[in-house]
C-alpha cells in the first residue's frame, strides 16, 4: 500500500506517453494526400479507462477518429481526383499542438509524483535506520 504513488503515477506515464506517440504521429501525417481510391490517414484518439484490477488509468485502444476528411481543390496535385479534389487526414494541426500541451505536462506531472513519492520513501528509509 505505502508504494501504491509511484505505481498509480507510472500507470498514468504509461497513458501520457502513448497519447504523444498518437499525437505525434498525427503531426507526422497532417499533409498526408493518399491517391484517390486509397483509405486516407485518420486522426488517431488513445483511449483509455480506470484501472478495474487495481488503482491507476490504463490505455484501452488506440481508435481513428470518424471524423470527416478534409477535399481540398487543387488540379495541380498529383493525386487530385477527376474533378480536382485532393482529399486531406481529418488532422487539425492547432487542435493538435493544444493537446501534445496537454499531453506533456500529464506526462510532467505524473513523473514529478514519481520522484517525490521516491524521496519520501528514501526519507522514511532514512528514519527507520536510526
Amino acid at each position: 500500500m505505502t508504494f501504491d504513488a509511484i505505481g498509480i503515477a507510472g500507470t498514468g506515464l504509461n497513458v501520457h506517453r502513448k497519447w504523444l506517440d498518437a499525437l505525434s504521429d498525427n503531426i507526422a501525417n497532417v499533409n498526408t494526400a493518399r491517391p484517390a481510391g486509397e483509405e486516407p490517414f485518420r486522426e488517431k484518439l488513445v483511449t483509455v479507462r480506470a484501472g478495474a484490477d487495481g488503482p491507476g488509468v490504463f490505455v484501452d485502444g488506440v481508435v481513428e477518429s470518424e471524423a470527416p476528411t478534409k477535399m481540398v481543390h487543387d488540379p495541380t496535385h498529383p493525386y487530385a481526383d477527376e474533378n480536382g479534389y485532393v482529399e486531406y487526414p481529418n488532422v487539425d494541426l492547432g487542435d493538435q499542438m493544444s493537446m501534445l500541451i496537454l499531453a506533456q505536462r500529464g506526462y510532467e506531472a505524473s513523473a514529478a509524483v514519481v520522484d517525490r513519492a521516491k524521496t519520501s520513501y528514501e526519507a522514511a528509509l532514512q528514519i527507520g535506520r536510526r
